[in-house]
């Protein structure tokens, strides 16, 4: 197997060299021409993350009482001081960074705010809970817990594949046990992070223009 693999190679590298130079001229004229879609990487992680915090602060504003009661909550939540005051500045961050993520408008000084909420939610409240936003029995980031919540789970489903129409109940996805990790939350702070540094894009977004036409600095 080694020497056919020898011989092949022996075959081949002389063409190999001989078209390199001509390939990667290709290349490189390839991704020039692609730079002409790069706005669409910021247009598409702004879009992506704008739904997100919209529906995390009207959450918040929807049942300000009850979240207020567990930001200050010292055992089962944050025990931060003056929590209704917390509560309003972070769902105001929330709605407005939504807004201001879908309109590409001051999007590096509004990913800050949400980079910090963000980085708060992963270390005070999803970091005991390991990864995996979805508990899972094995892989690289199972842990007990989650191979635990996974033997559960599957108790649950035998329970209610004996006692109900268990096709109906998942007719429109799969039972899973919420593990609750860092996941989603380490995942939205790179994306605002890459945000940070490379702006809201060019051609769809408000800073752009206001940059074009008034010197407007992002």
């Amino acid at each position: 197997m080694g020497n056919t693999i020898l011989a092949i190679l022996e075959q081949v590298w002389p063409r190999l060299k001989a078209e390199a130079p001509g390939a990667a001229a290709w290349t490189r004229k390839a991704c020039a021409r692609a730079r002409t879609a790069e706005f669409m990487a910021p247009l598409l992680l702004r879009w992506y993350l704008a739904p997100v915090f919209w529906m995390a602060g009207v959450q918040k504003f929807s049942h300000f009482s009850e979240t207020a009661v567990w930001f200050g909550d010292a055992e089962s939540g944050l025990g931060l001081p003056a929590p209704y005051i917390w509560v309003f500045l972070v769902a105001l961050f929330e709605t407005l960074g939504a807004v201001f993520l879908f309109l590409g408008f001051a999007t590096r000084v509004i990913s800050l705010p949400l980079m910090v909420i963000m980085a708060v939610a992963a270390l005070e409240v999803h970091w005991p809970n390991g990864w995996l936003a979805i508990a899972a029995g094995q892989g690289l980031f199972a842990t007990g817990r989650t191979m635990a919540a996974v033997e559960r789970l599957q108790q649950a489903k035998e329970i209610l594949q004996s006692q109900t129409d268990y096709n109906w109940l998942t007719e429109h996805g799969n039972l899973v046990m919420l593990n609750n990790g860092v996941e989603f939350a380490v995942t939205y702070f790179v994306m605002l992070l890459t945000l940070f540094f490379i702006g809201g894009g060019r051609y769809v977004s408000a800073d752009y223009w206001l940059k074009r036409h008034w010197h407007w600095q992002d």
